[in-house]
């Protein structure tokens, strides 16, 4: 009888040490899919704060593409200036470089890719292309002084 239970010693060590690594990858992959989520809602705010932005400023101002990547803050990891793109569109939507026919400004985030942050594994996804559209306001045209950007 003895023998047996001798046999069976450190069976728990080898039990817990699969699970726990089950765990571990299911806790890391909660976590990436959480944090994930929440790249996909900053690039979002970020688009729409650039659409905000071009909606507001001169033609082509940098502080568009400043402000949609929170003016250098990093929120999210590798979005740089040139993810942003803006387009100033017409009453059809079409894209257009006549200042007296912008209707629509459209800031979009293209080409982001995101790393998972998985121990042992380098996996990257692209995210897809987001943008944002609102009417146009001022385009920097300045009233009494008041310059928005």
């Amino acid at each position: 009888m003895m023998a047996g239970i001798r046999r069976q010693e450190g069976m728990a060590s080898v039990e817990f040490a699969f699970l726990a690594a089950a765990l571990m990858l299911v806790l890391f992959g909660i976590v990436e899919l959480g944090r994930t989520l929440f790249v996909l809602n900053a690039l979002t705010e970020s688009s729409r704060r650039g659409a905000r932005m071009a909606a507001v400023c001169s033609l082509n101002d940098p502080a568009i593409a400043q402000s949609a990547v929170f003016d250098g803050a990093a929120i999210v990891p590798q979005l740089t200036t040139d993810h942003i793109n803006v387009q100033y569109l017409d009453e059809a939507s079409a894209p257009t470089g006549a200042f007296s026919q912008i209707r629509y400004v459209r800031v979009s985030i293209e080409g982001y890719s995101h790393r998972l942050l998985i121990p042992f594994l380098t996996l990257e996804f692209s995210s897809p292309d987001l943008a944002a559209t609102l009417p146009r306001e001022s385009l920097g045209w300045v009233e009494d002084g008041f310059q928005p950007c």
